[in-house]
């Protein structure tokens, strides 16, 4: 295809034909193994005109099918005529040749430079070398008599290679083994030695403790955007596109393709993020918008939101309005906010094209004998209609005069092709149905995979980033392009973001939803991003989790939640205030302060911190502790209160319990007396938090708590036949009567807190003025013990 699809036929090649090039039994073997090398090498034959050579020639043309850099695919036939015609004879003239092509790329070809850079014509004749090799053994003389036959010949031979870059490099080694040996005589003894290489002298040992320097990080770790290419560099070869017919299309951008784009673009990098409006967002989508979003930051350029919303069926408007919002509460700012329908007559347009091309065609087929036929293989009964009834057809489709399910637009790609997403993909299928955007001018709308690469193209997007199962799909998105002579955007897939204990799966998400599996999208316990931000985790949080993932192209492997955990535990401890909440309250009186003393002490948002601001924390004859930190009996692991022994309350005194009120039985523990110490005189002790009575006979903050655990029982719940079965029957608990610090009152949605000993905690949305409602964000250590830095 002359406009970045170069067509190629790669025949089978046997055996015998890689042998009549002289090239020996197991490299032709290895390269019969290898489809690439077999198509390339298959090419270069057939532009040779040969049916065997000499050895020298073919092992220069095996380079040429191995090396040739995709990008200058026309100026292949070139090069290898040089080759055939022992214009350019040994591999230091291939080299240079093949370096000059790679700069020129598609480019027209200046002959006489490319002559001059790999030496054509240029010949160095033996008396230049014995002339040049006797220079350059007289200024290593030295060495020669220090070392003789020890000295290192290979530094010799590209001294004199330096000085004549295409001389016969055979001829150079045999003249300098020839003087060598005329300059030393005959081996001795100590020559043939092989000499011993000297080891390294290890450092005498210190017996004091040395510290192991961490291994400095590498560029990718100190910035993940640097694996990709420049917008200038969007030349080469995408992707190879193998034809079951054995044709071969290898996409790449003109040069005139490619400075159009450069001159509508500046030169910037156009990136976008192209969500589906059908849902909310979850952590996966978190780290997509850190890859679009962020290499357009990185390299100042910009990004795009593009809505994605060729189903008309499955987008709401809520949907759109909760992905704007998220996207800058994630902290990124879209250079446009465009949607897949704005560019629906532009696509029509380029549909009929195809149509006029040969490239697509009206078929008839139920989605059912589509699938049969791609499990077979066979072409569809209509795929070879004539043109003109596809295009009046296709016009009918437009205009609402077939029914839905009745005609497809499909593209005309390979049916027979192993790679199924080339088997003739659906472009356009017929739906009776508004668009919430676009209203109802259409009744025919486009798939992903015809849309997709053609907004990628029509927007100048230099890097389309998506996530690796899209992979097998490369040769689609490119065949689209090159079929119709369009721009075409660097393409990269990475690995997908899939954590431990969920699902983010938007059919499975959706169903938890919709059948009231979960309270809405933005339920604390899944990971949307909606549902996180309620929980409390902060957008830095999650792009600090992400950019520890990196922007890799691993294998899918699943990621334990402890690691979001965290970043999101480490963040908190620097940013969420200290206090004092009490989820299960055991009521403890103090008998020795006297009546309706109420004292007011300082409890500390920071306690590490010597500037620490205070919230007052009152203190009163009624206090209240965890029933948790209770025992009747003692013992020497426990750390709570119990009879006759003394703890800490915290930023309050020492309380010693004295008395225990029992209800109906002794396990029904009513009340707890104990003494304070008002002179803190007693040694180190274990301490608890606590809250009291603000005013005599006046009940303590009343708050509700929510605490959430992970969502499914097993690691994968996704893989499961049953999954709903497997959703955690104690992933939340909602704790209605919990007492806090009278400070807490006035907070407002949002704020977070760490409550001590419990763990972070944010002000839920349900909070009324009231009713204070808290969610539990993480605890305050892994529990599991796995969670690391990263």
């Amino acid at each position: 295809m002359g406009t970045g699809g170069d067509g190629d036929k790669a025949p089978a090649l046997p055996l015998e034909a890689i042998l009549a090039l002289g090239i020996d039994q197991r490299t032709a073997e290895n390269a019969l193994a290898n489809r690439k090398v077999t198509a390339n090498l298959a090419a270069v034959i057939a532009e040779a005109g040969i049916s065997g050579c000499d050895k020298s020639v073919g092992n220069l043309l095996y380079t040429v099918a191995t090396k040739y850099p995709n990008n200058a695919l026309v100026h292949r036939p070139v090069l290898i005529s040089y080759v055939v015609s022992t214009k350019i004879k040994n591999p230091a003239q291939l080299d240079a040749a093949l370096s000059f092509l790679t700069n020129v790329g598609p480019d027209s070809l200046d002959l006489e430079k490319f002559e001059e850079a790999c030496g054509v014509g240029v010949v160095v004749s033996i008396e230049e070398i014995k002339s040049t090799v006797t220079e350059v053994l007289k200024e290593n003389m030295e060495a020669i008599k220090e070392q003789r036959y020890h000295i290192n010949v290979g530094n010799l031979c590209g001294q004199v290679r330096k000085r004549h870059p295409w001389g016969d490099a055979k001829a150079v080694k045999e003249e300098i083994d020839t003087r060598l040996a005329e300059i030393l005589g005959p081996k001795t003894e100590a020559d043939n030695i092989k000499p011993v290489k000297k080891k390294k002298e290890k450092p005498a040992k210190v017996e004091e403790k040395q510290v192991v320097a961490a291994a400095p990080p590498s560029e990718e770790e100190l910035n993940p955007y640097s694996i990709f290419p420049q917008p200038e560099e969007n030349f080469k070869v995408h992707t190879e596109i193998f034809f079951s017919n054995g044709n071969i299309w290898r996409a790449h951008n003109t040069k005139e393709i490619l400075d159009k784009h450069l001159k509508a673009t500046g030169g910037k990098v156009m990136t976008r993020f192209p969500p589906e409006p059908n849902g909310y967002l979850h952590i996966g989508h978190a780290k997509a918008m850190f890859v679009d979003f962020g290499l357009a930051k990185e390299r100042n350029g910009h990004c795009y939101l593009r809505f994605d919303d060729t189903n008309p069926e499955a987008e709401k408007k809520e949907y759109i309005d909760h992905i704007q919002e998220i996207v800058h509460w994630m902290g990124w700012e879209p250079y446009k906010v465009t949607y897949t329908s704005d560019y629906f007559q532009a696509l029509y347009e380029h549909a009929v094209e195809l149509v006029r091309k040969g490239l697509a065609y009206v078929d008839h087929q139920t989605a059912e004998e589509i699938k049969e036929y791609r499990e077979k293989k066979m072409n569809s009964p209509w795929r070879d209609r004539p043109i003109e009834e596809s295009l009046k057809l296709f016009e009918d489709m437009r205009r609402g005069l077939i029914a839905e399910g009745a005609a497809t637009l499909r593209m005309k790609q390979d049916m027979q092709n192993d790679n199924k997403n080339m088997s003739d993909l659906i472009a356009y299928r017929i739906k009776f149905t508004p668009h919430p955007h676009a209203g109802d001018k259409w009744c025919i709308y486009p798939s992903y995979d015809y849309a997709h690469c053609m907004v990628d193209s029509l927007e100048n997007i230099t890097h389309s980033l998506c996530t690796l199962e899209f992979d097998i799909r490369r040769p689609s998105y490119y065949w689209l392009l090159v079929a119709l002579g369009l721009y075409q955007p660097y393409v990269w897939e990475y690995s997908r973001l899939n954590i431990s204990n969920t699902v983010m799966s938007k059919r499975k998400l959706n169903r938890l939803v919709t059948e009231k599996w979960v309270d809405g999208w933005d339920d604390p316990r899944l990971l949307t991003l909606a549902g996180l931000r309620r929980r409390g985790v902060s957008s830095t949080a999650i792009n600090s989790f992400i950019r520890g993932m990196g922007i890799t192209r691993s294998d899918n492997s699943l990621i334990r939640v402890d690691r979001l955990e965290y970043h999101i535990r480490e963040e908190l401890n620097k940013t969420a205030p200290r206090t004092m909440v009490v989820l299960h309250p055991l009521k403890v009186v103090i008998t020795n302060l006297e009546e309706g003393k109420v004292l007011d002490l300082d409890g500390k948002m920071w306690p590490d911190r010597d500037d620490s601001p205070t919230y007052k924390v009152p203190f009163s004859k009624i206090v209240y502790i965890e029933k948790t930190d209770f025992r009747v009996k003692d013992s020497k692991d426990y750390y709570g209160l119990a009879p006759n022994k003394t703890i800490m309350l915290r930023y309050a005194f020492p309380i010693k319990c004295t008395e225990v009120i029992y209800g109906e039985n002794e396990k029904d523990i009513v009340e707890v007396r104990a003494e304070y110490d008002p002179s803190k005189s007693s040694p180190k002790l274990k301490v608890l938090h606590w809250v009291a009575e603000p005013a005599p006979g006046v009940e303590p903050l009343k708050v509700e708590v929510r605490l959430f655990e992970k969502l499914f029982l097993s690691e994968n719940p996704g893989e499961l036949e049953d999954w709903l079965g497997d959703l955690n029957p104690r992933s939340k608990e909602v704790i209605k009567d919990a007492y806090a610090v009278p400070s807490l009152a006035t907070t407002v949605v949002g704020d977070k807190f760490q409550f001590e000993r419990l763990g972070y905690f944010a002000v839920d949305t349900d909070s009324t003025p009231e009713k204070l409602v808290f969610n539990r964000t993480v605890t305050l250590r892994d529990s599991s013990g796995k969670a690391g830095p990263k």
